[in-house]
């Protein structure tokens, strides 16, 4: 709903609200409704409104309660803000506004930094305590609002961007190797605390983090996910009540706290058209709903029409259909990675961006399916993991990473050269203690930490850059947790999110439920040809791209001599990969050093 900064000088210094300006400016598209800031001493935060709920200015930000002595700024919102005020209320606390963004601060006041533990929602926050000079950061269990910042020892900023911390000035900018490396075999995660920068970090979701003035800093973990059976068995009926009960109440959460219509992206798969049949469920009539579609190509579809027309149908939603021509794509696609907070090569990352332009024009707020797959185990690649042999990563690897160590080796200039860091942190993820089973072990390192970087940030960058909040009610961490209770065999049947389907039929059409497992379609930078490869050559031939020195140039000549010729395990091309790496270095990074 919103867009976050601040600055706290740990060197004697006030700050300088020029910098401040410029991280507001990086932040003007998440937060169109209203721009505010606020100092004291050594701190300055900043603030820019998506006015979502409590549309008055009473809901304003930097939101500062002087008689707790404590100012907020969030991005987010708090599904359950309206008990929690009513317990704050029976606490003896008293407000002067209506939204969500206050119950924060009183929750701070009641509990300390616990207090994220009694919110349910989407949250990255900063309260600055006047009274004992400290700051302290929350991101949500899921991370699905961002948080990213940088500590040079003098200085401690954060923002909802990275833009925000570049426009800043002083980050250090010098390409992070553990980042790079996840960035090539992991198509485009980084995960937390890395990014590809080594003076920009992001704090890990389901995490806290408190700076005082001297620059101490202490981090916290405040929830951790397990995928164990419970001790009770239950049957297939009833594990598919039980998430049918959970998965109403997400979704009725997600429509009901807004004082702006909600409406639904709607791409033709299982899980957008099961939001729509959940939504007809429960009584919601006249339900907005936007699809997109894209050229096609001889070796793929560009739309999914065909499908998300059926749920248009069924339940004659208030459709909004957009086709967008390939000449469009090219020419927007520039302007599409610079609102990346980080290089994302998902090429749905670019059609979300599009989608999200027209979509703001009739709405505020949207539900989206991210997260189903990841929770529910949908994806082609888990049954196939599954049955091979070796140990959890060379099952893992096999069949997930972009490209093994020795091509990443292949890929980079010597400098960049070092250890498989990428299999020992899978390797690591892998191992920890809390899960039954290989797919357990898999399935929650996708949604507490692959996830994160890939569908989810791609889809609050695209949406947010239009002002456009995106809820997913799939990562509902009730619902989640839940959801790693399921054995495997109730999710990896039936090809995938078996559980999922049960509970779709009778709701959408058995067309939807039956079809081939899909994907946001953007057919021209997977089979790059024409002017798409026209494209990605001059960025790879460019004197930035080598002076920057990344690429190793004869990798690069072989991938440009054969473009549809080297794919990943996840079909992406390889191309767009080193070159939207780079597009986005361009764009986002050498435009300030």
């Amino acid at each position: 709903m919103c867009g976050i900064c601040g600055e706290l000088r740990l060197d004697g210094h006030v700050p300088d609200l020029a910098v401040l300006g410029r991280m507001l400016h990086r932040l003007e598209r998440r937060g169109p409704d209203h721009e505010g800031s606020y100092s004291d001493g050594p701190l300055a935060l900043g603030h820019r409104r998506l006015a979502i709920i409590d549309l008055s200015p009473r809901s304003h930000q930097p939101m500062i309660d002087n008689e707790l002595g404590l100012v907020l700024v969030f991005n987010g919102t708090i599904y359950n803000y309206r008990e929690l005020r009513e317990e704050l209320r029976g606490r003896g606390y008293s407000f002067f506004s209506d939204g969500d963004s206050e119950v924060i601060l009183k929750a701070y006041a009641a509990w300390g930094e616990q207090c994220v533990e009694h919110l349910t929602g989407m949250f990255a926050f900063a309260i600055w305590d006047i009274r004992r000079r400290r700051l302290f950061l929350a991101r949500d269990r899921l991370g699905i609002k961002p948080l990213y910042y940088s500590h040079d020892g003098k200085i401690f900023r954060f923002a909802s961007n990275m833009q925000a911390l570049l426009a800043a000035g002083g980050a250090d900018v010098s390409i992070d190797p553990l980042g790079l490396h996840h960035q090539f075999t992991l198509h485009g995660v980084i995960p937390a605390p890395r990014t590809i920068l080594n003076g920009i970090r992001k704090l890990a979701p389901g995490h806290t983090l408190a700076v005082d003035e001297q620059g101490r800093r202490s981090e916290r973990q405040y929830w951790q996910l397990y995928a164990h059976r419970p001790s009770e068995a239950r049957s297939e009926q009833e594990w598919t009540e039980a998430i049918h009960t959970a998965l109403k109440k997400a979704v009725k959460r997600r429509l009901d706290i807004a004082d702006v219509p909600v409406g639904v992206l709607l791409s033709g798969g299982l899980d957008s058209s099961l939001l729509v049949g959940l939504l007809a469920e429960q009584g919601v009539k006249d339900i907005l709903t936007f699809s997109i579609g894209f050229e096609d190509v001889p070796e793929e579809k560009g739309s999914e029409f065909e499908y998300s027309d059926q749920v248009v149908a069924r339940y004659d939603t208030r459709h909004h259909k957009y086709s967008i021509a390939n000449d469009q794509v090219l020419k927007r696609l520039p302007e599409a990675v610079e609102q990346m907070a980080e290089p994302m090569v998902g090429q749905d990352a670019v059609a979300f961006y599009l989608l999200a332009e027209r979509v703001s024009q009739e709405v505020k707020v949207v539900q989206s399916g991210q997260g189903a797959d990841e929770v529910f185990g949908g994806y082609f690649w888990y049954p196939q993991m599954d049955a091979e042999g070796g140990t959890d990563l060379e099952r893992f690897a096999k069949h997930y990473f972009d490209r093994p160590h020795s091509e990443f080796l292949q890929t980079v200039a010597e400098p960049f050269h070092g250890e498989d860091h990428t299999g020992m942190l899978v390797e690591k993820l892998l191992t920890q203690p809390g899960a039954d089973t290989f797919i357990d072990r898999v399935l929650r390192m996708d949604a507490t930490t692959l996830i994160v970087d890939d569908p989810v940030k791609r889809v609050d960058n695209m949406t947010m850059a239009w002002g456009l909040e995106a809820r997913v009610p799939f990562l509902d961490h009730e619902l989640v947790e839940l959801a790693m209770q399921l054995p495997p065999e109730l999710k990896l049947a039936s090809g995938g999110k078996h559980v999922l389907k049960n509970i779709a039929r009778g709701l959408i059409p058995d067309g939807v439920i039956d079809r081939p497992k899909g994907y946001f379609p953007l057919p021209a930078l997977k089979f790059v040809r024409g002017e798409f490869y026209d494209f990605m050559r001059d960025i790879l031939d460019s004197g930035a791209c080598r002076q920057r020195g990344l690429f190793d140039r004869a990798y690069v000549e072989r991938l440009l001599a054969e473009p549809e010729g080297h794919f990943t395990q996840l079909r992406g091309s390889k191309l767009w990969h080193l070159a939207l790496l780079e597009l986005w270095l361009q764009r986002n990074v050498d435009v300030y050093y």
